[in-house]
């Protein structure tokens, strides 16, 4: 999308949340589009900040302050912030995420109303699955279109060491469920850490590929709680493909990204020498650190507690929820979404500089409180 000069700018916005940068938004731009031409289309919404892990790339041992229940953003409320985005502003794909969305006891009446009001829409779920497999096919029945479940190693003290809960046992059996319900495909997310499950990255792909299942590596990102990430620490996404290359044959999956977060790879056993066939599956790395992709990003994040993110490393949040609370229309909600999505940065940064007063500056937030 181009943004042509000489086109009628918004009137200075006001109220809390507003900010005057937006003003150089022209008026009539349909969407979430930004300053640089990218629309967002996938809606990422957070249930809440509360999880029952306490992985150590996300959270402190003794977890975070949680927000109190008023604060959240009801069920009504979520379901009309999602008919904004998706009669007024284009959003065409939601994923509810966490914190861990499973501890919030009305989720499937979230998903419910969300199917009845939109019954094209996609909607997938990122969970921990711990719990998942009393849930799962009652989500299902609910609404719910698929599933991406985060498991790190498939070794029990390994898990517990990293999310410092003895709930490997309990994913195991939510991943088992979610596939029985048919939440298919299942994406696996895994965040690797260095010297602690790095070597187990070929294992858990081997896993994934005989379960049928899409699993896509992470990086690890700055949005820790600790504030301990370093880039030296960080296993990076060449290093990912390295020790996947050590076991299987990787090449690149000639289907469209499409502004996807994964660059996919289609997997052959290690010595295939065929052409077109052998194919086990394939595999995504999300290299958000290394090798960015915030020229195509096309998504747009809502707290918790209702404040829009452009970005998952921003510095600035819009609030939607006071709007919501005191009587504005539906217009002027979405107006203020569009005016926080128009200041989106042009790129995080953290590519080409270091953390620190002369380089990226981690947010105050971690990764729970924001919404994956």
């Amino acid at each position: 999308m181009t943004v042509e000069l000489g086109m009628p700018r918004r009137r200075a916005p006001d109220g809390p949340g507003a900010d005057p940068r937006a003003t150089d938004r022209p008026e009539g731009l349909p969407g979430l589009v930004d300053r640089y031409g990218r629309v967002a289309t996938d809606m990422r919404l957070s249930l809440t900040d509360k999880c029952n892990l306490r992985c150590s790339y996300c959270m402190p041992a003794d977890g975070l302050p949680w927000l109190q229940k008023d604060a959240l953003l009801s069920a009504e409320e979520i379901a009309r912030v999602v008919g904004i985005g998706v009669r007024l502003l284009g959003v065409r794909e939601l994923r509810l995420t966490g914190g861990e969305p499973l501890v919030r006891a009305d989720l499937a009446d979230i998903i419910a109303a969300l199917r009845a009001a939109h019954p094209h829409l996609p909607i997938a779920l990122t969970t921990n699955a711990v719990g998942l497999d009393k849930r799962a096919a009652e989500l299902r029945s609910a609404g719910l279109t698929r599933i991406n479940i985060s498991l790190d190693t498939l070794h029990p003290e390994t898990f517990a060491q990293l999310t410092r809960r003895p709930f490997f046992d309990r994913v195991l059996a939510g991943i088992e469920a979610a596939d029985a319900a048919g939440l298919g495909p299942i994406k696996i997310n895994s965040v690797l850490m260095r010297g602690i499950n790095d070597a187990d990255a070929p294992d858990l792909l081997a896993w994934c590929l005989e379960r049928g299942y899409e699993l896509r590596f992470i990086e690890q990102m700055p949005l820790d709680a600790d504030h301990g990430w370093t880039r030296q620490g960080m296993v990076t996404a060449a290093e990912v493909r390295g020790l996947l290359g050590s076991r299987f044959q990787l090449s690149p999956d000639p289907r469209a990204r499409e502004g996807a977060p994964a660059e996919r790879f289609e997997v052959r056993p290690l010595h295939y020498g065929g052409q077109g066939g052998g194919l086990l599956g394939t595999v995504g790395i999300i290299a958000s650190v290394t090798e960015p992709f915030c020229a195509d990003c096309k998504r747009t994040r809502i707290t918790a507690e209702g404040k829009v993110m452009s970005c998952l490393f921003s510095h600035e949040e819009v609030d939607l929820r006071g709007l919501l609370r005191s009587g504005a229309s539906d217009e002027q909600v979405a107006q203020r979404w569009q005016e926080a999505m128009w200041l989106k940065p042009k790129a995080h940064g953290m590519d080409h500089t270091g953390l620190g007063a002369d380089g990226f500056v981690q947010p105050d937030r971690s990764m729970s409180a924001i919404g994956g």
